[in-house]
């Protein structure tokens, strides 16, 4: 720890307190050590030969959502979201998995994400077990059962799986609708391309729409955000580096992400690769052209006329916002995607109480992490009941799984349906006949 951490951000904490209201986990149990502040003097104890990073050590630091709301709240500009990288990184080094975990993290982290073969492996699988009436058989034998209840609730909510990508259905560039205002790449991501590759397909559409040509290098790599949040750093810079590589080369003014999770490693590459002379040049450029989807179509989008919010009757109705945390406290976009959203004809906008609040997703923390994301997402889900909307939009994969979970288990699926932001406004461009 004391050769990966930045001393410098570990003493700049004043501890000053601004950021435990803003830190769930301190929220829900009211613990120093639950805090940012609390997991600093931890970190700095450990640096200073104060105390042993035991294993109540290293369960505090995953414990941590990351959401990083303690970034924004913090007077003293304190990097909190690198600091519990680095912190797990170091702990990674030493980390003593069993045989299982080992594996799977071997498989997940080196075998599937970086590889878009088996991406698209892991797709067809999942749409096959889906699709061909095994998901039915499992359910129905109790196969199921065998796994926990967490692990179970999150399978049923899952959406359709598919090997085929955004690449596979639309091809690598897209023109734009009218003059073209600018060329701009696509981050697809690994699991979005596999689990919301509608929402890849809807998102160049919608860009095209207000004027953008769209590339979508096919040789990009997963972002690696999953590899750093889990103590993978080299990993993660290795994935950086490809992205660097095949992003320069595709000519472009931007880089657009609709994940805010994605987006929030991906404008940090200038960061994670600041140590390495060959590349931080090229990261800094890569970082600074990063922009989230709706934020690059308010600033420099020709916005389509929306047609009316309910696309069945035409009526009026309620639509509410989860912000992703990552894209608020990291990307500093939480305005664009609600300036969109009230575009759309007929629409009454009700703003949730704490919807800057992290609804318990933060990547696989509601799988790694169930109880403590259970009480978050039960939270959150007493403010969306309170708006009465019948969608509540967001951008963020993880972030609209969880709020479909929690939307399910309380059993409101009938009458509020969680959406991406770009799926709600591309459905509803006045006079779109494609609907492929």
């Amino acid at each position: 720890m004391l050769a990966k951490l930045d001393y410098d951000q570990l003493t700049n904490c004043m501890r000053c307190g601004f950021c435990l209201p803003a830190c769930p986990t301190f929220r829900e149990t009211g613990l120093e050590p639950e805090s940012p502040r609390g997991r600093i003097a931890l970190m700095k104890a450990v640096v200073d030969g104060v105390m042993d990073p035991d294993q109540a050590f290293e369960d505090q630091m995953n414990h941590c959502l990351g959401c990083r709301a303690c970034e924004p709240a913090c007077p003293a500009d304190v990097k909190y979201g690198q600091l519990i990288e680095q912190t797990r990184d170091a702990i990674e080094d030493h980390a003593e998995h069993s045989a299982p975990v080992k594996g799977l993290r071997k498989l997940f982290f080196k075998g599937v994400f970086p590889h878009r073969g088996s991406l698209k492996w892991m797709g067809r699988s999942l749409a096959l077990y889906q699709k061909s009436g095994l998901r039915r058989v499992a359910r129905g034998t109790g196969l199921m059962k065998l796994f926990p209840e967490h692990l179970r609730e999150m399978e049923s909510i899952l959406p359709d799986a598919t090997g085929k990508g955004v690449v596979e259905r639309i091809g690598t560039v897209y023109p734009a609708k009218g003059e073209k205002i600018a060329r701009v790449a696509l981050f697809r991501g690994c699991i979005m391309d596999v689990m919301f590759a509608d929402t890849n397909v809807n998102t160049v559409k919608l860009l095209s729409e207000a004027g953008f040509e769209v590339v979508i290098p096919n040789d990009q790599v997963c972002c690696g955000a999953l590899h750093a949040h889990s103590g993978e750093m080299d990993q993660a810079r290795g994935l950086a580096r490809t992205n660097l590589k095949v992003f320069k080369e595709a000519g472009v003014e931007h880089i657009v992400s609709n994940a805010g999770g994605c987006g929030a490693l991906l404008v940090e590459y200038d960061h994670l690769l600041h140590e390495d002379p060959e590349h931080a040049e090229l990261a800094v450029w890569f970082a600074e052209s990063v922009i989230d989807v709706s934020r690059l179509l308010v600033e420099r989008g020709r916005l389509p006329e929306f047609a009316d919010a309910d696309v069945h009757s035409g009526q009026s109705v309620k639509i509410t916002y989860q912000d992703s945390c990552h894209l608020r406290n990291v990307m500093k976009s939480s305005d664009a995607p609600r300036r969109l959203m009230k575009q759309v004809a007929n629409v009454s906008f009700v703003e949730m109480k704490e919807a800057d609040r992290c609804c318990g997703s933060a990547g696989i923390y509601n799988v790694t992490q169930p109880e403590m994301a259970g009480q978050i997402l039960e939270h959150k889900m007493a403010h969306a009941n309170e708006t009465e909307a019948r969608y509540l939009l967001t951008s963020n994969p993880g972030c609209l799984l969880q709020m479909k979970l929690g939307v399910e288990k309380h059993g409101v699926s009938d009458r509020m349906e969680v959406k991406h932001v770009v799926d709600f406004l591309y459905e509803r461009i006045a006079g779109r006949t494609d609907d492929k």
